[in-house]
Parts: C-alpha cells; sequence; structure tokens
C-alpha cells in the first residue's frame, strides 16, 4: 500500500466518542487448578453481572479469549453460560486479545450492534496444562521447536533478548531493574503470586534457563480470569458504573516482516495514527501496562510507542523508576512476571488494571492523579517474533 493511500485510510477512522469502559474484574490467580477454562470464565461473568445488577439477558454482546477452552469457543459458551448475545467474538491473539477485544466490542457498541459486551478471558492450568497448549499452540511449535525439546516462548525470548541487547547496549541489569520495580507493585496486589520482594542481586543471580534469559525474565503459568465491559456512557450512567474513555486504538499483526529478527513491534507502523486520534503526545501519560511476558519486551513497547527512540530502550529504563509512585509508573500491578501469566488472561490483566486506575477501583496502589493510561498488547509468538501486537489509550471520564 503507498504512504498516501494508508494517510487516507487513517485520515477516515472514526474517533471512540461515547464509549466506556467499565467494571474491572479479576479471579484471584491460582497456580494450579483442577477447574476447566469454563469454571474460571463463568465466575468472572458471575462477578460482572453482581458488580453492575445486570441479568445475563442484558449481556447482548459477548468476547471471549482462552486457550484452554477446546474445544468449545465462545459459541459454546453461550450455551453454558445461558447467554443470547446479538453479537459474539472469540479473540485467540494471546497478549493482544484485550486490545482487539475492546476494538471491536466499541465499535459494535457506537454502531449499535450491541448494548452491553462482556470481554472475558480466561484459562486453567492443569498439572500438564501448559505442556499441552505448547504442544499444539500452532503449526511451528509441533513441527519446528517442541520435538527437539525448546517448546514454547523461553528459547525464541532468548534469541531476541540478546539480538536486542548486542544491537542496542541493554544489559541484564536493565531488564532487572523493571523486573524489581514490577515485584514492588505487585507486593501491595492480593492475588500475585509472587509475595517476596526481588531485589537486583537476587534477579542477577537467578538461575539460567535460556541464555540471557534467566528465571526472573519468566512469566509463571498460572489459572486465573479478567473481564471488564463495553458499552456507551450513557449506559454506564443509567447502570451507575465508574468508567473509563476510550481515546484511541491501533492493530497490527505480523509487523516488519522483512526484519531477519524483531527489534520492533507492529506499534511502530501505526504510532502517527495512534496519537493523532488521541490529541495527545506521550508525554500526557500517567502510566503504562504494557504486554510483559518476558521485560525485553516491556522495552520495544517504551520505544515502538513513542517515549523515546528506537534504540533508545535501555537508557530510558536507566532514567526512570517504574513503581506506581515512580516517574514513569509501569504494570501497577505486578504484570505478568510478577502477578503470574493466566493463559490468555494475561492480555486482559494491563487492561482491567488501567481500567482500575482510572475508575478509582484499586486493588494495589494508586498512581497519584492518574488521567490518561497507555495499554499495550503483545503476543502469538513464532521463532523470532510475535505475530499480534496493539495498543489502546484510556482516560478517566470527566
Amino acid at each position: 500500500m503507498s504512504a498516501s493511500r494508508q494517510s487516507r485510510q487513517q485520515a477516515r477512522r472514526l474517533g471512540y466518542e461515547g464509549v466506556a469502559v467499565a467494571v474491572p474484574v479479576t479471579i484471584p490467580y491460582a497456580r494450579y487448578s483442577i477447574e476447566t477454562a469454563h469454571w474460571w470464565l463463568g465466575r468472572a461473568l458471575h462477578e460482572l453481572l453482581t458488580r453492575t445488577g445486570l441479568e445475563r439477558t442484558d449481556i447482548d454482546g459477548f468476547s471471549v479469549a482462552s486457550f484452554t477452552l477446546h474445544p468449545d469457543s465462545a459459541i459454546g459458551l453461550t450455551q453454558h453460560f445461558g447467554l443470547s448475545p446479538r453479537w459474539l467474538d472469540h479473540v485467540a491473539l494471546g497478549g493482544a486479545s484485550a486490545v482487539v477485544a475492546l476494538r471491536r466490542a466499541a465499535r459494535a457498541v457506537q454502531a449499535g450492534d450491541a448494548e452491553v459486551v462482556a470481554c472475558l478471558a480466561g484459562d486453567t492450568n492443569h498439572v500438564d496444562s501448559h505442556r499441552q497448549t505448547l504442544e499444539r499452540f500452532s503449526r511451528f511449535a509441533q513441527d519446528a521447536v517442541y520435538p527437539y525439546g525448546a517448546g514454547g516462548a523461553n528459547a525464541s525470548f532468548a534469541l531476541i533478548t540478546k539480538n536486542y541487547m548486542n544491537r542496542y547496549g541493554a544489559t541484564r541489569e536493565d531488564f532487572g531493574k523493571l523486573c524489581v520495580d514490577q515485584r514492588t507493585n505487585a507486593l501491595a496486589v492480593p492475588h500475585a503470586l509472587m509475595k517476596k520482594p526481588l531485589t537486583l542481586d537476587a534477579y542477577m543471580a537467578a538461575r539460567p534457563i535460556s541464555d540471557p534469559v534467566h528465571l526472573f525474565d519468566c512469566v509463571m503459568p498460572c489459572a486465573g480470569a479478567e473481564a471488564f465491559l463495553v458499552m456507551r456512557e450513557e449506559t454506564a450512567a443509567t447502570l451507575g458504573v465508574p468508567f473509563a474513555r476510550l481515546l484511541s486504538t491501533i492493530e497490527r499483526h505480523n509487523g516488519f516482516p522483512d526484519d531477519p529478527i524483531q527489534i520492533r513491534g507492529g506499534w511502530a507502523a501505526d504510532i502517527d495514527d495512534f496519537w493523532a486520534m488521541a490529541d495527545v503526545k506521550p508525554d500526557a501519560v500517567d502510566f503504562m501496562e504494557t504486554y510483559d511476558d518476558y521485560p525485553v519486551i516491556s522495552m520495544m513497547q517504551f520505544e515502538d510507542l513513542g517515549f523515546c527512540a528506537k534504540g533508545e530502550g535501555p537508557e530510558f529504563v536507566r532514567s526512570h523508576s517504574f513503581t506506581t509512585g515512580g516517574s514513569f509508573p509501569h504494570n501497577t500491578s505486578g504484570g505478568q512476571l510478577s502477578v503470574g501469566q493466566a493463559g490468555a488472561a494475561g492480555g486482559h490483566l494491563g487492561m482491567v488494571e488501567a481500567i482500575r486506575q482510572l475508575t478509582d477501583n484499586h486493588l494495589g496502589n494508586p498512581v497519584a492523579g492518574a488521567e490518561i493510561g497507555l495499554v499495550s498488547g503483545f503476543g502469538m509468538i513464532n521463532y523470532d517474533r510475535g505475530l499480534a501486537s496493539g495498543a489502546a489509550l484510556l482516560a478517566r471520564a470527566a
């Protein structure tokens, strides 16, 4: 597509005026669970209904993200849960699922295709769930990785991390700073699985997993669920629920496929459109929730979403603090690296936390005076890159 054609397409994008994002729900995580994904998702839906006074018949839009729901999908859950929605979506995009679900739900609400959309994400974690998910994650995983004992993302992110370190001078201490500050944030969150403070010395001394990735660079698989509602502002006001406004979103898949190894995500392709739609600049953002399956990806998101130039991520980390009271509050719930990764719910963790910060519905420490928060999603890793990316900018309602 030519640059002029792309510019015309972006200029025709409608804003998200009138859309409310509300009712952040977390079902507390468990390291292992004998329950099904259906059980975790059902608990999240029940909590949405309980907190709003809505009936199941009031949910006319339904969006689901899950890795362990097989052989069911969102359509099967409509019968399990007694729903009859007129708008349905199954978002199988891992860490980008929350942003994509929000984008689609917002347009459905604006168009009148649905009035109240429940966006759910959740997974179980049996003793063998993680291995089974890795085994059938993708054709690439089945044919080229898992048979050689390198199933999962550790080896792939070791490649991405080492390449980034070699190219831009990032050190393990830089990644460790992010992990340590996120752990500090997580200590205030009751359901975070990581309960002990993390020091930089402990981070550096942790056992290697796949060089240069060490233990505290990796998320802990677990079971859990996250959820939120999308509706019009008038509907939220009628229900009496606090809400955040949606300023802007972007979504891009298989961004920059010609890069030999991923050094940037799809965010960089649409960054101008992202900030232009919101009519704000990066310095207006009060906190940021990145998808943090590994710290190198958080560093890429700082760059690709405009907080520093490409390659300046290490210096950005060195010059900021990332706790809720720091100079750049980041992953204010602790992120997946300290809360845990409940499968596809990991992609919703940052979105739910951002809604909490902007509606004063805190589980952990608030960011003082927070008015605007950025949520970034990333996922669906193949050998040398993650294929899915997205971002959303949320604001406190006036």
